[in-house]
């Protein structure tokens, strides 16, 4: 009886080291298999951060391709985008520019057309910098710039929703530009430049492309003369109903006449 019971305890403590051993493997299987989850996550946020990093690159570059063609009538140029895990939107149509002036009892409207995009996404899973994010890359809140060494570029990160988003539109550069004497009169000349982006369709584009830029033509229209007499102001608006922004130009007694030069450049993949 004896023997009988030492068998039957060594059987016991025999199950008992093979149970050990499958719960310890187990648990190191399980343990692998989300360190290794863990690790899968952190390598692609970290490519999904660096992907960020290198489209921001790409769209300063893309900008300033296209502010080398934008008054050459068929020159272009592009910049090489690689994304994998966002996407390029090209978005045509997406809010009117308004320009306006004043001088004296004068307000025209001398440029109102709709304005295209170029937008990249990217899910905030990868780079996440908090609900209601906004910092510029490339120029500030304004829409207009009145010296002649700013970007026309306006570059915006922003975040909202499940969404981290690169925005790149263009803004208007208004100055005067020469004051000449004309029949004994003294006529002010101010320029105002604008660049349209001439987007065909919505479309949205991933992987490796040359996002391309192309000066389609540059056209000038003339405004005035308005009587003037010490100032003008230029109102800028991206969509009725925005807040414009606004600045003052110098001028001399007489006349102003108003020139807006028109570029539009075409974007393609």
């Amino acid at each position: 009886m004896k023997k009988l019971q030492i068998s039957s305890l060594s059987q016991k403590k025999g199950v008992s080291y093979t149970v050990s051993a499958v719960v310890i493997t187990s648990t190191i299987v399980t343990l692998v298999l989300v360190a290794s989850m863990y690790a899968y996550q952190v390598l692609e946020q970290q490519r999904g951060m660096a992907e960020f990093d290198c489209a921001k690159e790409s769209i300063l570059a893309f900008n300033d391709a296209l502010e080398n063609v934008a008054w050459k009538p068929q020159a272009a140029r592009s910049a090489r985008f690689t994304i994998e895990y966002g996407h390029l939107e090209l978005i045509t149509d997406f809010k009117p520019l308004i320009v306006n002036v004043t001088v004296g009892s004068n307000n025209p409207t001398v440029y109102y057309d709709s304005a295209g995009l170029v937008k990249y996404y990217i899910p905030i899973k990868y780079v996440n910098f908090g609900e209601g994010y906004r910092s510029y890359i490339l120029g500030n809140e304004s829409l207009l710039v009145v010296r002649n060494t700013e970007s026309f570029g306006r570059a915006v990160v922003e975040q909202a929703s499940r969404w981290l988003s690169i925005s790149l539109n263009y803004r208007v550069r208004a100055m005067r530009t020469s004051v000449v004497d004309v029949d004994g009169e003294t006529v002010n000349y101010v320029d105002i430049w604008v660049i349209k982006l001439v987007i065909g369709n919505w479309s949205s584009h991933i992987y490796d492309f040359d996002l391309k830029a192309r000066c389609l033509d540059v056209t000038t229209t003339s405004y005035g003369p308005y009587d003037a007499t010490d100032s003008c102001t230029i109102d800028v608006q991206l969509g009725a109903g925005s807040q414009p922004s606004s600045a003052s130009l110098p001028l001399s007694s007489g006349k102003v006449v108003f020139n807006v030069v028109l570029s539009a450049i075409e974007v393609t993949v």
